[in-house]
């Protein structure tokens, strides 16, 4: 059997990534239909309430220093956190000369940014009223801009890092530690009662899409030399 044209032209990693970005935006589009009509309800209110204890909606699981510490880890996804960590990251690379990775990693946090609250405007889900919150909310709740933002930024810096990391086992590294603090950012906004669980699954397909569209479009580049080469490969030089 024989391939089109233009798969010819494409490796196996960028077609995994092509898959793999397709995948997260539908799965974004088929949360928000189902949430628009209303058919995740009894999902979001059974695990919701599994997260409480039995008979006392008001008294999230654990002790009281599991609450304090789930609000110590939602702030790894809050606007603060990712905004210093961002700002260390774009520095080592400016340290290292990588400018244009720097400026690349710069516009696709910030465009992160934009596409997250772009998302949340479209939609007017109000916060869970089933439990008391756990913190202050500010905005509606589908999807979740803590987990998004978590998604979008841990991921894609664990993409411009591992490009400029020549070791995979530091590869797989980063990626590793990206998805744990996305996971456990996404845990605690439904741990802690602002979000539904089909708000932290939206952010997190929302903001896989735009981490996985950044690294379709830093393999791009790269070809053409737009950006600097991925360390490990014949076209890196020292510097």
């Amino acid at each position: 059997m024989h391939l089109p044209r233009f798969l010819h032209r494409i490796d196996i990693s960028t077609l995994v990534l092509l898959i793999l970005t397709t995948g997260a935006l539908w799965a974004f589009a088929a949360l928000a239909a189902e949430m628009v009509e209303g058919d995740l309800s009894a999902f979001d209110e059974t695990l919701l309430l599994s997260l409480r204890t039995v008979g006392n909606p008001d008294d999230p699981l654990g002790p009281q220093w599991v609450e304090e510490m789930m609000r110590d880890i939602t702030a790894l996804g809050g606007a603060t956190v990712l905004t210093l960590v961002t700002a260390c990251v774009v520095t080592a690379f400016l340290l290292r000369r990588r400018w244009r990775d720097a400026i690349f990693l710069l516009v696709a946090v910030i465009g992160g940014r934009i596409l997250g609250v772009v998302a949340k405007s479209g939609f007017s889900r109000p916060r869970p009223d089933l439990v008391p919150h756990g913190m202050e909310v500010y905005s509606h709740a589908f999807p979740s801009g803590h987990s998004m933002m978590a998604a979008t930024t841990y991921l894609t810096l664990a993409v411009m890092l591992s490009r400029a990391e020549a070791s995979v086992r530091m590869k797989l590294f980063y990626f590793a530690l990206a998805v744990i603090l996305t996971v456990a950012v996404g845990i605690s906004r439904v741990y802690l009662g602002v979000h539904w669980p089909s708000d932290v699954l939206g952010g997190w397909a929302a903001g896989a899409f735009w981490a996985l569209l950044c690294a379709l479009a830093a393999g791009w580049l790269d070809r053409h030399g737009t950006i600097e080469h991925e360390a490990g490969t014949p076209e890196v030089k020292g510097g």
